[in-house]
Parts: structure tokens; sequence; C-alpha cells
């Protein structure tokens, strides 16, 4: 059955008012829309080439995930287009295609029943430095007015209610690249607590001169030249992560209110967990990470050996690949080495905040069709994990964990399942 036949079911655990997926959006150098998104996933696509955007041509960074068929001007009216950066407009758009796949009717209802809640890394850093660069080179009064508000973390926030019309329970998480589940999380507190609906997910643009200028700080990043050599996590020759722009955003309801109106279930969100380690400690994420991962599964009331396939942060640092190993180990037990591990975004790059909700996007996507999307580009795995490589694995998928650890040391992890799973 089908997540378009299929219906959300009535009610929760003791009358508890539950938080299912009903919309998905995607932006993503490896497709634009779920589908396009899913299919270079499914089949392992790598899409890491040269940097081109520009003005970064010299920068020791060599290697990314570009969105390259996006135009803004397309996809975002004008009069929101001059006053946004290229993350609000990524952000914006993946909003309209996750309310067009929910299906969601936003006038029928009151406009305080939806909210909308993302997560942000570095905000509007293109925008910033071209009215920066007006200032320097010519005088303040050829800054714009919206140098005030493009380049704020709650930009994307601000942006898809205003448009949207949407007045409900309204907030930016800034707690790293983890924010990007944490925001899942903090849609699912809302729903909790009275809200009907939440826009949700994340975002980044981080490919301009000045971002990347700011990258460079960063140990983990990948400087490596080929990109078949950029991004290679779990293996002996992992070098540090691609960057990459792009995210995703995603409706989240509550149930009930989704099964009235025949609204596609996509997945529930079961469990939450977040804790932090400190920046860069990665030996010491292993036990902040397995922690986390014990708090979702608990608000889960999911058994370790429950989890039917695991969606790695995948660092592609070899300290860092080794925590996150040992933590499902601390975690699962002995089930760590059997449940299919994977990371899709070694074949466009992690986007940051907007990395982990590409990973619920893919999680669900992989219930929905019973298969484990492969990691690109990695052969021999060096950690005792299962690791999926090469080609696509089938498998009964009911219940899934996605993870994530930020540079500045967050640690999140985020169970989801299978609508017909939840009773």
């Amino acid at each position: 059955m089908s997540a378009r036949e299929r219906r959300a079911p009535f009610g929760g655990p003791g009358g508890e008012r539950r938080a299912v997926i009903t919309g998905l959006g995607v932006i993503a150098p490896n497709g634009i829309g779920a589908e396009a998104f899913w299919k270079a996933c499914r089949e392992g696509v790598n899409v890491l080439d040269r940097v081109t955007r520009e003005g970064c041509g010299d920068y020791p960074l060599k290697v990314a995930g570009e969105v390259r068929a996006f135009d803004p001007a397309a996809a975002v009216e004008e009069r929101f287009l001059v006053q946004t950066d290229r993350f609000s407009h990524f952000a914006m758009a993946a909003a309209d295609l996750a309310l067009a796949d929910a299906r969601l009717r936003t006038e029928d209802g009151s406009p305080f029943a939806v909210g909308v809640v993302t997560a942000a890394g570095s905000g509007g850093g293109e925008f910033g430095q071209r009215e920066l660069q007006r200032l320097w080179g010519k005088a303040p009064k050829f800054v714009g007015p919206y140098q005030s508000i493009a380049w704020f973390y709650a930009a994307s926030t601000g942006q898809i209610s205003i448009r949207g019309g949407f007045k409900g329970p309204c907030g930016v998480v800034a707690s790293d690249e983890a924010g990007g589940l944490d925001a899942l999380a903090h849609s699912w507190r809302s729903i909790r607590r009275g809200a009907d609906a939440v826009v949700v997910g994340a975002a980044e643009a981080p490919l301009a001169p000045y971002s990347i200028v700011c990258q460079l700080g960063y140990p983990e990043l990948s400087l490596a030249v080929e990109p078949d050599r950029a991004y290679l996590p779990f293996t002996a020759e992992a070098c540090g992560f691609a960057p990459a722009e792009g995210g995703a955003m995603l409706v989240v309801e509550e149930e009930a209110t989704a099964r009235r109106r025949g609204a596609p279930l996509w997945g529930v969100i079961a469990g939450h967990g977040a804790t932090f380690t400190g920046p860069s400690q990665w030996a010491q994420s292993r036990e902040g990470l397995a922690h986390a991962i014990r708090i979702a599964l608990d608000q889960a009331r999911c058994a370790p050996g429950d989890v039917d396939v695991v969606f790695a942060d995948a660092l592609g640092v070899p300290v860092a690949d080794r925590a996150e190993a040992e933590a499902l180990a601390d975690a699962l037990g002995p089930h760590a080495t059997r449940v299919p591990v994977t990371a899709p975004k070694a074949g466009f790059g992690r986007a940051y905040c907007g990395a982990p909700p590409l990973d619920v996007v893919a999680a669900v996507l992989a219930m929905e069709h019973q298969t484990v999307p492969p990691t690109p580009r990695v052969i021999d795995v060096c950690h005792d994990l299962d690791v999926v490589t090469g080609t696509a694995r089938r498998a009964e998928l009911r219940t899934a964990l996605v993870l994530s650890r930020g540079l500045m040391g967050s640690n999140a992890a985020l169970v989801l399942r299978r609508p017909e799973e939840e009773k």
C-alpha cells in the first residue's frame, strides 16, 4: 500500500497527540523534488564535483555538492526574492513542494494552527557579502534595507510564515548541524501542545566566497581535489566531508487531523534525543551520540533490535566515524553489526543543517519502498558496521534511526516509523 493510499491511524497511546509526516519538499544537489531525490539516492548517484560558483575558484575547497538546476526566479515571487538570500530561496521552494505534497489547504482553517520551524547554521552569507561589498566599495547609501534581515538565521522561518500566512508556533533552531533533527523534534512538541501542522526543515547555501572562507577553519572539511576522493565515510581513505547546498522542508501534522482530511502518510516521528559533547571532540561524541540514541529509542518505546536501518551522520573523519560506529555498538548492542547502515549524502555532500532533513526524507522513502539506498563510492568499510555499498538493498523496514552530529558538538538521534507500525 502506498503513502498516497495509506491513512493515518486514529489516536495514539493514552490519547496522545502524535506527529506524522505528510509532505516532503526537497531542493538537493542530486535532485529537485522528493521523487528525483529518491531516485538518485536509490541508484547511488554521485553528483559531487568541482566548485563552480562565482568567486569561489581560487579557494582550497575544490569539491562540493551544488544545486545546479534551481532557478530562484521561477520558484519565488520577486518581492520575496529581492529581500532574501539563496538559503531562504531553497527553503521557500522546498516548503512549497512539501505543502503541495501534503495537499494541505491552510486557508480552510485557522492560520494560528500552522507553525514554521527551521534550523540554520550559517544564515545568508551570499547576500551579506554583496551588501558589505557595496558598503566598502561605494557608500552606506548603496546598502539595501534588507541587509538587516536577509542574512539572519531566522530569515527562512519568517519568510515562509509571512508568505504562507502561518501564524502558529514559529521558531528557528540554532543548535549546530544536529539542529536539522532538533527542528523536527520541535515540530513534534508543537503538535503535542496543540498545533495542527508545522512546516519544518532546513536549507543552507554555504557556497559563496565569504562562507567558504569561514568554513576553511573547519579541520573536518575535505580539501581533496578529485570528486571521487572528497567524501568517503567509514573508509581508510576518509579525509573529511564535502559540503553541499540545499536541504528539505517537511509538513508535520497531528495524526487525527491528517486522518480526517485524508492526508498522505509518509512516516511517524516516534522519538528524539539530543546531547552536547563539545566542538570537534569526536572521540567524546561516542558517549553523547549513544546517549541520544537511547533517549530516542526510549521515547519511541523501541528496543534496539527493532531498528531496521540507520541513516548515519557519516562525517568522513576517521576518529569521528569510529566514534559513531562505537556509539551504535554501545546503544544497539550486538544488533549494531547486523542492522543496515547507509549515508546517501556521500554522493551529494553534507548541507550542514539541511543534511538531517534530507536524511529524514530518504529514511521515510526507504521505508515506503522497503529499500535501503547505498552509500555512493564507498567500497571497503573499515568499521564493524553493515554499511550498504554498491547497490540498493531490499529489506523489511519498519523503523529507521537517523543520526546527526554538528561541528560545534551537538548530537541528535531521531526514530521514525512506518505509519502502520504505530498502533
